[in-house]
Parts: C-alpha cells; sequence; structure tokens
C-alpha cells in the first residue's frame, strides 16, 4: 500500500498544484474581467494601475506559472508574500489576528502557507521546471 502511495506521490502534488493555481488564477480573472464572478460588485473592473490591479497581475500571472510548475520557487516566493499582505495588512486586525474565519482571511492564509511550501519543495517531479531544467 505504501508503495502504491508513494508511485502516485508526484500525481497528487501535480493535481494540487494544478487546481491551487487555476483557482489562484481566476482571483485575478475575477479582479480584471469580472469572471467568474465581480470582485467589484458589478461596477467594473479595478483599475490597472491600483493595488488591485497589481495584485490581479500577480495573481493571473502567477496562478498560470505555479499551475504549469515553471518559475516555481520565485513565483511561489511572491504569491506567498502577496498573500501574507493581504491576510495580516487587509484582513487581520488586533482583535483577530488569529481568528482567521472571522475576519475572512482563511484563504489568504492557506494560499500564503501553500505558496510557502512549494518555495522549499518546488514544483515537483511532474512539472516545467524539471523537463526544462532538470530540477523541480
Amino acid at each position: 500500500m505504501n508503495q502504491t502511495l508513494e508511485k502516485l506521490s508526484p500525481v497528487a502534488f501535480l493535481l494540487a498544484r494544478v487546481v491551487v493555481g487555476y483557482m489562484f488564477l481566476l482571483h485575478g480573472t475575477a479582479k480584471f474581467f469580472e469572471f467568474p464572478v465581480s470582485m467589484t460588485g458589478g461596477n467594473g473592473s479595478v483599475e490597472i494601475f491600483s493595488l488591485y490591479g497589481f495584485a490581479a497581475i500577480l495573481e493571473i500571472v502567477g496562478g498560470i506559472l505555479i499551475a504549469l510548475g515553471l518559475f516555481t520557487r520565485p513565483t511561489a516566493f511572491l504569491l506567498s508574500g502577496q498573500m501574507a499582505y493581504a491576510y495580516f495588512g487587509v484582513h487581520a486586525t488586533a482583535e483577530t489576528l488569529f481568528q482567521p474565519m472571522l475576519n475572512k482571511g482563511e484563504l489568504a492564509a492557506m494560499y500564503s502557507l501553500f505558496f510557502l511550501v512549494l518555495v522549499f519543495t518546488g514544483a515537483g517531479k511532474l512539472s516545467l521546471d524539471q523537463k526544462l531544467f532538470g530540477k523541480n
């Protein structure tokens, strides 16, 4: 049983990386294109030269790179920092610092930690980093 799980671990890691990258990408498309949902309450997309516009660019480009497993470590480093800022700078207050469900920062915290793991592990065996550069 353990050998089967070991053999499947690269596939499971690939699946997790692709799904998280895709979901992160959707946050950027929601900000710019209001797809799949409006992030602005239906009043149009965010300004490109704003904090939210910069975040959307990171989410779109970063989500694609994470899903592909390309330039994973530096991309994950930037995205982990972005999501740490989102949690501590946008969601958390002194009263709700350790209450992510109350401050609605749960997703930002989880993204930040997932990307931080990618900084240390790389993209895995089934990635473009491995294919193109021989490293994961």
